[in-house]
């Protein structure tokens, strides 16, 4: 215990600790994002308790990638070679994880706008359970993801697994505090809620571009995010009248 706060009396090692929190957060966001519509989906009584599962999660695999350094370090390894291109343990994660983004956000798009495609209903006790799990699931597999960028981030960033842990603990902190409101407000407003969706798209792209090789670089990602964000709050603030109503925006939130 007293090697993981022994940098607590390091200047340099506040330093950077503050450097690697901010960067958590920002990758984080993207978790939130995607746990806040993937938790929208449940009836409202279940959604905190999803979101809340789905970041101690997180936190929980993040830092047993992060006291697994040696595993991670491995997976950098070329595992095998395809037309001259060779694939690590990491690139075949973040290309089916990025897949799977890309699965994901363009299905949610096509029930928000057209209605999901069995809409059958089915209010039983045991089809809730069965969403929940499903929903978990689903936010489990891509922590694993986000989880992994984080670790690499914070590997490169920190020496001290001191200051790896406790910043992890603290973003996720932070998300958690965050993740109720972020999650009420792509909810109630739909635009940005098919704003997010789209975030999910290009960070899935990006994904998969990283695990064939091409760096796309985050600073590029991050401006179409924020110069996008920008205009949707104008947008929001000039607006008129009642929003549009997409298929199951009528839920209200928890």
């Amino acid at each position: 215990m007293e090697s993981l706060f022994g940098w607590i009396t390091q200047p340099e090692a506040w330093l950077a600790f503050g450097t690697l929190l901010l960067l958590e957060v920002v990758l984080g966001i993207d978790n939130v994002i995607f746990i806040s519509i993937l938790a929208g989906k449940l009836p409202p009584e279940q959604q905190q308790r999803a979101r809340t599962i789905g970041l101690l999660g997180a936190m929980f695999m993040r830092l047993g990638l992060l006291f697994s350094i040696s595993w991670i370090y491995s997976l950098k390894n070329e595992l095998f070679e395809v037309f001259g291109q060779g694939f690590s343990g990491r690139d075949l994660i973040l290309i089916f994880g990025g897949l799977f983004l890309l699965y994901k956000a363009v299905k949610e798009m096509h029930e928000q706008l057209e209605g999901p495609e069995h809409g059958a209903g089915s209010s039983g006790g045991a089809v809730v359970g069965a969403n929940f799990a499903a929903i978990i699931g689903q936010i489990m597999l891509l922590d694993i993801v986000f989880s992994l960028d984080s670790v690499i981030t914070a590997v490169g960033m920190a020496d001290d697994i001191g200051v790896m842990v406790s910043a992890v603990v603290v973003t996720v902190a932070i998300m958690l505090v965050a993740a109720r409101p972020i999650g009420d407000f792509v909810q109630a407003h739909p635009t940005v809620k098919m704003l997010a969706l789209s975030f999910l798209l290009l960070i899935g792209v990006n994904l998969i571009a990283d695990g064939f090789g091409f760096k796309i670089p985050k600073g590029y990602t991050y401006f179409a995010m924020g110069f996008a964000i920008a205009v949707e709050l104008l947008n929001l603030r000039m607006r008129r009248g009642k929003p549009v109503q997409l298929h199951g925006s009528d839920r209200q939130p928890d």
